[in-house]
């Protein structure tokens, strides 16, 4: 793993791209840090779409209608209790 600065990275970009072809690169610039990821554009073209159905949760999840109930019902109770 390497980490440089972004002025390093700037200066050197070359380097630090063929290091990411083999190791972890994170570039640092302030409070962020960036990681450098070498990928084949070929591996990330969308070739079908794939769908999901819905899973347990989506099935427990509550309507738009049961979420302002809800919010509704609170709302009423903070104000009933001041």
């Amino acid at each position: 793993m390497t980490v440089v600065s972004s002025t390093e990275f700037a200066i050197n970009q070359n380097r630090y791209f063929d290091m990411a072809m083999k190791e972890h690169v994170f570039v640092q610039r302030g409070n962020n840090m960036f990681h450098l990821l070498c990928t084949n554009i070929d591996d990330m073209t969308v070739k079908e779409r794939v769908w999901y159905e819905p899973d347990a949760d989506f099935y427990r999840s509550v309507t738009k209608d049961e979420l302002l109930k809800g919010i509704n019902e609170d709302i009423d109770n903070f104000f009933a209790n001041k």
